[in-house]
């Protein structure tokens, strides 16, 4: 038996998904370049993916979509490619709780030598957008922001945002890493001032290795990998056909579920979180209550280690995460957490759980069952007993 709650890191693939993609992967296997008959379905099949990307987006045409083999490549692309293109200024203005392919991404240019500003967020995870405001300058190349975090599901007003860049300075290039809000949230970027926008199809139910990249039509890029002349000179190689395919059927899935999303993986996100919340003393929210996609929910768990709590419900088929897929293994404590100002008490013990559409009642239920007891294991041996009993009784 397997719980899956660890769908921010990648989610399952989604049968139509698979069932559309099957053809390409046998039957229709030509070239799409190539100049014959035979290539021309899957051709046509590339342009009917766009065409649902770009209506996913909310982008006006289907020729600002880019695909790409994930979101971290999209987001190398659109960076790069947006301060290559802007030579002169040698400003950027980030956030300290942006993905780590992103965050890397931006360390990787300080060393080039332009100057990044770092924009804090409160205890709750919400940017600072004052703080934001306050930093563009006529030398700022870019602003980039995630539209909601992977590890505690808060969502940051990219409209407003977008806004304040071009109000105080049109040429700032927008950059939104929406990996974690496609598929959970409405997105439209023409009604954004986005310039440039990066998903992953894996985390919307299509297959790991497939991404897009949006760019808005008044916007220039050099490419991040040079060659033919595949998707418009921006991303040379031939496409993968069943990928593209297979992201833009769950692209055109997820729309449709937009609303299963807002009412019942929320209601189900809410169940977990109250239950858990109210059955183990010493657990906390560590994000806000409502400006979240409706699949996360990120607890900390007072004086335990998360580590420990992982291993544990792992032997009980229940799949979560400590963070960010991408910096698993490490033993720092997570980035997102400590710009927070998350206590120390519980940043080593914080658990991300995040749902998708197959989650169900009932695995919630086994969940909310076993999890107090894994607790109350891991509380015995501790070594912060007295904290601990203060904390119970502080708590009732």
């Amino acid at each position: 038996m397997v719980i899956y709650l660890d769908n921010n890191a990648t989610t399952k693939v989604d049968e139509e998904v698979l069932e559309e993609m099957l053809p390409y992967l046998k039957d229709e296997y030509a070239n799409p370049s190539s100049m014959y008959e035979f290539s021309v379905k899957s051709s046509n099949a590339i342009a009917d993916a766009r065409n649902k990307m770009k209506d996913f987006v909310g982008a006006k045409s289907e020729k600002e979509i880019i695909f790409t083999s994930c979101g971290s490549e999209s987001a190398n692309t659109a960076i790069r490619g947006a301060v290559a293109h802007n030579k002169s200024k040698k400003h950027i203005i980030t956030t300290k709780v942006e993905h780590p392919c992103v965050m890397n991404t931006y360390k990787s240019l300080e060393k080039q030598g332009y100057r990044i500003d770092y924009i804090g967020v409160n205890s709750n995870g919400e940017l600072d957008i004052e703080e934001l405001k306050e930093k563009i300058t006529e030398d700022t190349a870019l602003v980039s922001v995630m539209w909601a975090n992977n590890e505690t599901g808060v969502i940051f007003p990219v409209k407003e945002i977008g806004e304040i860049i071009k109000s105080k300075n049109p040429n700032t290039l927008f950059f939104v890493d929406a990996v974690q809000a496609a598929g959970k949230i409405e997105m439209n970027v023409k009604d954004s001032n986005i310039d440039l926008l990066g998903v992953s199809g894996h985390k919307f139910h299509a297959p790991k290795g497939i991404g897009a990249l949006y760019v808005k039509s008044s916007v220039i890029l050099p490419p991040l990998i040079t060659g033919g002349h595949q998707e418009r000179g921006y991303r040379a190689g031939t496409e993968n056909v069943p990928y593209i395919v297979g992201m833009g059927k769950a692209a055109e899935l997820a729309i449709d579920g937009l609303k299963y999303e807002s009412t019942e993986v929320k209601r189900l996100r809410d169940k977990l979180e109250t239950g858990i919340l109210k059955t183990t003393y010493n657990s906390r929210l560590n994000s806000s209550i409502t400006n979240r996609v409706p699949n996360t929910t990120n607890i900390g768990f007072e004086y335990i280690e998360g580590e420990l709590i992982l291993l544990h419900l792992s032997d009980l088929g229940i799949c979560a995460s400590s963070g960010s897929a991408c910096t698993s293994g490490s033993l720092e404590p997570s980035h997102v957490l400590r710009a927070m100002g998350t206590p120390f008490t519980s940043l080593h013990g914080s658990i991300r759980f995040s749902l998708s559409r197959y989650t169900t009642e009932k695995e919630i239920d086994y969940v909310l069952e076993k999890l107090p007891r894994v607790i109350d294991d891991i509380i015995r041996i501790s070594p912060y007993q007295e904290e601990l009993e203060h904390l119970r009784k502080a708590r009732g």
